[in-house]
């Protein structure tokens, strides 16, 4: 698991996927969430714009990403 640290109240979907390395692009990110590609907490999640915040999980390919407040 790799914990991405924001310093805001929460962080968008395809901007956690860019920001951790998953995806290169925001339109990768856009069409992998779109797509059902992406588990949040363990469910499938086809909002690209959900708002994750600290404490929450996203699985893409295989791994996983925790997000954590400063």
């Amino acid at each position: 698991m790799e914990i991405i640290s924001i310093d805001t109240e929460f962080i968008r979907l395809d901007a956690l996927l860019k920001l951790a390395g998953a995806v290169e692009t925001g339109g990768h990110a856009k069409f992998a969430v779109q797509n059902g590609e992406v588990l949040v907490n363990g469910e499938v999640c086809t909002m690209r714009g959900k708002k994750m915040r600290g404490g929450d999980r996203a699985e893409f390919q295989g791994k996983l990403y925790e997000v954590k407040n400063l």
